[in-house]
């Protein structure tokens, strides 16, 4: 069984607070690190009522220090929001506090609107053509003979592993060049997933970081002991993709009673689109549905996440998935 992780966008949940959310996350972190999870990732967001986790370093230092073995890192740092040296600084520091247990993963996008991304001070005429660029300077940081005029301090010579996040061809041509492994956002926009899977796999350069190529797959979850459980908890994710489509992005709300049922078919066909990449029932179906997809993609591991409204809840979904993936270990090796 190929390694499977976690993505947290640490969801603030109706009638909850950002502290609730965090004390949330470093729970679940906890958790998964015991469940056997490989990693836990947490994504930069900004200006959304239900996403806590804006600081992502921050937060990962956070989880970090209540954990002591699961890999924990950025899925990912938008870099067009940042100088690469401010990111190099953040990610060594992150690395010469927690050694070997660091990732970095880069996405291009802004993880916001228009507005919020000019309160950032960021430039929005910059062209799309600098993502590269600035990705080769910010892993000149960390390199041991660096070419750049100013050092990152924390940050030079250190072995942050960087990944490159996408939802496009774009990233996987990157990633391809530049010899890094690559990790494409199929858990909420699956369209284009097996183009770029193939096209990175096919255009991989060896690098000093990575040999061979690697790719790591979002996957929805929402696990439960019977599969109508687990239906009703997928209510909540189901919801919030409706509402952000919709232009009303707002708080994790509770799980609703034949929602889909309600819905329009156009709101329908949507949800089917972009959640085509989930597992949702109980732990015999979750694992038949975990099985076809590793099957169908040949993915060399799986980034999971499970947007569900009750925190318990949340944590059983993991537990049944950690669960599956201990049997199939187990079962490999016997």
């Amino acid at each position: 069984m190929i390694p499977f992780s976690v993505l947290d966008l640490s969801p603030i949940t109706q009638g909850s607070t950002a502290r609730v959310s965090f004390q949330n996350t470093l729970d679940l972190a906890q958790h998964a690190e015991r469940w056997g999870f490989q990693r836990y990732w947490l994504a930069e967001h900004h200006g959304m009522p239900g996403i806590a986790s804006a600081a992502t370093a921050v937060l990962l230092g956070y989880v970090a220090g209540g954990t002591s073995t699961i890999r924990v890192g950025a899925g990912g740092v938008m870099l067009p929001n940042h100088s690469p040296l401010v990111i190099a600084e953040q990610f060594g520091t992150l690395e010469s506090l927690y050694p070997g247990r660091i990732d970095l993963g880069l996405g291009r996008a802004p993880g916001s609107d228009q507005a919020t991304a000019r309160a950032m001070r960021r430039n929005l005429q910059s062209d799309a053509d600098e993502f590269p660029q600035d990705v080769v300077e910010l892993m000149d940081y960390f390199a041991e003979n660096s070419r750049r005029p100013v050092m990152a301090v924390p940050g030079l010579g250190l072995k942050v592993p960087v990944w490159i996040l996408g939802s496009s061809l774009f990233g996987a041509q990157l990633a391809a060049h530049l010899g890094l492994p690559y990790a494409f956002a199929s858990h909420f926009a699956p369209s284009q997933m097996m183009q770029a899977v193939d096209l990175y796999r096919a255009q991989f350069r060896p690098s000093a970081q990575l040999d061979k190529p690697y790719v790591m797959l979002g996957f929805n979850v929402f696990a439960a002991d019977t599969d109508e459980q687990a239906a009703l908890l997928a209510t909540s994710m189901q919801q919030a993709f409706v509402n952000l489509r919709s232009g009303r992005p707002g708080r994790l709300q509770p799980p609703v009673s034949g929602y889909l049922d309600a819905l329009g078919p156009q709101e329908r066909a949507m949800l089917d689109q972009v959640l085509s990449c989930s597992a949702i029932g109980s732990p015999q179906t979750v694992r038949r549905q975990l099985q076809q997809f590793i099957e169908r993609t040949g993915a060399d591991e799986l980034m999971i996440t499970s947007q569900v409204f009750d925190h318990k809840a949340r944590l059983h979904s993991y537990q049944i998935v950690g669960q599956i993936h201990a049997e199939a270990g187990a079962h490999a090796l016997a």
